[in-house]
This record gives structure tokens, C-alpha cells and sequence, in this order.
């Protein structure tokens, strides 16, 4: 049972973003049970992490403003990563959701964060690996795969296969997500395969 504010504002959403995050949600839910994380939690910041996807970009940077979110300029450039951060001053607002873990999940889930708790790393892990967006982008399928192993390993595969593509194509990639992946490769023991 989803909180009334999550609810209204998912039966709002267009049906495909509903669809990915049902998968998002069961993925979570799976990564949740085999990781010993909070179910509950880990599928609520699910539900929620999306909230704001189907805004304009006009519309994020117009909402991020409203609400009175620091944007960066990369975050001015592709208002897309602004849909977090909008979705949970949403659910901060709407005084539904108030468990702290998934709001930052939901807060951090497109560009990660190093600090990342349980909660946020299945979230993102979830997000990124669902299986539709692997059936579209093969080489997701070692993400998903590394994530009901090692979720640091899952997310560091993520962003370096990002990071290639943001390269080819000329486009930035968030200080917050680079700062993580830094983090990751100086963290995570270079003996072990990744």
C-alpha cells in the first residue's frame, strides 16, 4: 500500500514510466531480500523515484526554482538530472513520505552520491538495470547480473559504461556521479574482478 500523495501523482504518470518503475520496484524489492536491506523501504523509494521524470525540462528547471533547489550548471544544461531532486522536495512537501532513506534515494537515484546508504545503492542498482532497460541496452545485463552480488561493483560498472557514452556523445557527466565513481575505484580492492 503506497502512501495517497505516491499514489496520485503515479496515476498521473504516462504508461510506459509507470511500467519501468513497477520493474524498478520489483528489482528493488529482489536486490532488497538478497542484500539484507529494508524491503519496504527499498520499494517505496522505488515507487517514488520517478515522480517528476515526465516534466519538461522547462518544467524541472521552472520546479527546481519553485522549489528552491540549488541546480548546477550541468544539471541547467540536461534538466533531466533535476528529476530527483524535484521528486523529493515532492514527497518531503506532501508530508507522506518521511523515512530519510528513501528520500534520498529517491533524491540521489540518476547521479548517485558517495555516501550512498543500502537503500540508495538498490535504488540506483534497480533503476538502471530493470529488464526492459537491459533488453534495449545489452551491456546493462552486467549490471544487473553484479547487482545481486555486489552492489558497488554494479554501480561502478554503471557509470564507467555512462561515462563512455556522455564521452562519445559530448555530454557532461555529474560532479556527483564522477565523484562516485572516484570514490568506488579507490574503495573497492583492485584484486578483485570487477
Amino acid at each position: 500500500m503506497l502512501p495517497d500523495f505516491v499514489e496520485s501523482r503515479l496515476r498521473a504518470l504516462p504508461r510506459g514510466l509507470r511500467d519501468h518503475i513497477a520493474r524498478t520496484r520489483d528489482l528493488a524489492r529482489e536486490l532488497a531480500r538478497i542484500h539484507g536491506v529494508d524491503e519496504a523501504a527499498a520499494g517505496l523509494a522505488a515507487a517514488c523515484h520517478d515522480l517528476a521524470r515526465a516534466l519538461s525540462p522547462a518544467g524541472l528547471l521552472d520546479e527546481a526554482e519553485r522549489l528552491s533547489l540549488p541546480v548546477l550548471p550541468v544539471e541547467r544544461r540536461v534538466p533531466i538530472l533535476l528529476h530527483g531532486p524535484v521528486a523529493a522536495a515532492w514527497l518531503e512537501a506532501g508530508g507522506d513520505v518521511r523515512d530519510p532513506r528513501v528520500l534520498d534515494a529517491v533524491r540521489w537515484h540518476t547521479t548517485g552520491r558517495v555516501g550512498m546508504d543500502a537503500v540508495e545503492k538498490v535504488l540506483f542498482a534497480a533503476d538502471k538495470a530493470e529488464p526492459e532497460k537491459v533488453r534495449h541496452n545489452p551491456a546493462l545485463a552486467e549490471v544487473h547480473d553484479l547487482a545481486a552480488s555486489d552492489l558497488d561493483r554494479a554501480i561502478l560498472r554503471f557509470l564507467d559504461l555512462q561515462m563512455a557514452v556522455l564521452i562519445a556523445s559530448r555530454q557532461p557527466m555529474h560532479p556527483r556521479a564522477l565523484d562516485l565513481r572516484n570514490h568506488l575505484l579507490t574503495t573497492l580492492s583492485p584484486n578483485e574482478p570487477e
